[in-house]
């Protein structure tokens, strides 16, 4: 017998779950009761964030990482199932080489003043701090944004949370979402929404204002692109609000469907758990920017050598490839003579004549004046139709660069050796310059 069939008779809910395959493998009487079962037949094998939270997917603030034996780790939790806010006692049981998660769950929601602990405004600021700290788990700063949406979605009983941004061309991307079990998700359906889908929210987010809609039936005749595309993804009620960076509005986030007698609850929790939200979105933007400043080259925007060797260490070795090497002709030149705003310039244009050429390749600056094209799975005779482009681009741009070029069959050469390769090609080409031209080498 499991031990913990002891709980059988506890007054207090306890459940047990496999901590690696997140299956049911107990619940006690109160339990069962509780979550309307008769057998506890009916749970095991079931995943215990689809029986207890009603999530398809593990719970986000799920705290299996911190359970050890002989120790219990104590929190609170609103169950959206039951409704009641939970204090929780969970500790790990390890028997016969699997480890489980053993939960005793104590319904607290009694205890408070009111007869709904969520719905009281007086402890907004507690719950909010209590789904930052959760956020905060964390270094990750798309995962915070993740759980927030979770915890809002089950502490508001909605379908959905989400979260929009504002392009540069003024189009909305839903950019996070959480789905309660059974919802559909949308985010894939709701990218590159058309400015007028809600102009009249940013308009009303200008003056201060969010959004409160307690039945889309209302707003069928003044706005019908914003009823059609609510419709579609079976809302009814709405309540959004604006995200700001600096003052300025970069987009907003909502929730869908929350109950009726709750909305301006919702509102309000949703401007408080704002500011974390953009937060999270500046440290996300920030860590974005450093990667990206880490593997580009900062003036043309183009791979650096870091992202040239992740390149290559990921490149299919049974594919053809195709090596361009490219050296500005006369930078050093342009930069002793007419200052290195000049020799920016002409490094620019050589970028745009190597993309206006060869742009669907990967491109990268791997010197001061050198250029490097890797052209994956390409014909030798399409390379060739691009060098020609190339020299015309040069034209166009007024640079001129020295081209080499390096192909190898399917699997039939060593990476390092076309490159070598090219770059050899490259050198011979600006000999033929020189002697073409007559200008010294060493000048150039």
């Amino acid at each position: 017998m499991k031990i913990w069939n002891f709980f059988e008779n506890l007054n207090e809910m306890v459940y047990v779950s496999d901590m690696d395959t997140y299956e049911m493998v107990y619940m006690n009487k109160k339990t069962l009761a509780m979550f309307g079962y008769k057998s506890v037949d009916e749970v095991i094998g079931k995943k215990c964030h689809e029986v207890i939270q009603n999530n398809r997917m593990p719970c986000f603030m799920c705290n299996n990482c911190d359970l050890k034996p002989g120790y219990f780790k104590e929190w609170k939790c609103f169950n959206p199932r039951l409704k009641k806010h939970m204090l929780l006692k969970d500790t790990m049981i390890e028997e016969d080489g699997r480890r489980y998660r053993l939960e005793i769950a104590f319904d607290v929601t009694l205890q408070e003043k009111q007869e709904n602990l969520i719905h009281n405004y007086k402890d907004m600021e507690a719950f909010a701090n209590e789904g930052i700290k959760l956020a905060l788990k964390s270094d990750n700063p798309d995962k915070s944004i993740d759980i927030i949406l979770e915890y809002l979605g089950r502490v508001l009983d909605g379908g959905r949370t989400y979260i929009f941004e504002k392009r540069e061309n003024g189009h909305d991307d839903n950019t996070y979402e959480w789905v309660a079990t059974g919802v559909t998700p949308e985010k894939d359906n709701l990218q590159n929404v058309p400015p007028e889908a809600c102009e009249n929210w940013y308009k009303s987010f200008a003056q201060g204002e969010t959004i409160i809609i307690p039945d889309i039936e209302d707003i069928k005749d003044e706005n019908p692109l914003q009823y059609d595309i609510l419709k579609q993804q079976d809302i009814s009620s709405i309540v959004v609000v604006p995200l700001y960076i600096d003052d300025r509005i970069i987009g907003f986030y909502g929730v869908d469907n929350p109950p009726s007698n709750i909305l301006e609850y919702a509102s309000d929790m949703l401007q408080i758990m704002g500011h974390f939200i953009t937060s999270s979105i500046r440290r996300r933007n920030l860590l974005n920017e450093l990667k990206f400043m880490s593997h580009h080259d900062q003036l043309t925007g183009l791979g650096n050598r870091h992202a040239m060797d992740k390149f290559l260490a990921e490149l299919p070795k049974d594919k053809e490839l195709g090596v361009v090497y490219c050296d500005i002709t006369g930078l050093k030149l342009v930069n002793d003579t007419e200052g290195h705003k000049k020799g920016d310039e002409l490094i620019l244009a050589a970028c745009r004549a190597l993309k206006n050429s060869l742009g669907r390749h990967r491109l990268f600056r791997i010197g001061g004046d050198e250029f490097l094209c890797l052209c994956s799975n390409v014909e030798r005779d399409e390379l060739d139709k691009d060098i020609i482009k190339l020299k015309a681009n040069m034209i166009e741009n007024s640079v001129n660069m020295s081209v080499g070029l390096a192909w190898s069959e399917a699997g039939s050469g060593d990476i390092d050796k076309i490159i070598s390769e090219a770059e050899k090609n490259m050198y011979e080409d600006k000999i033929a310059y020189y002697e073409a031209t007559g200008i010294e080498k060493r000048i150039i």
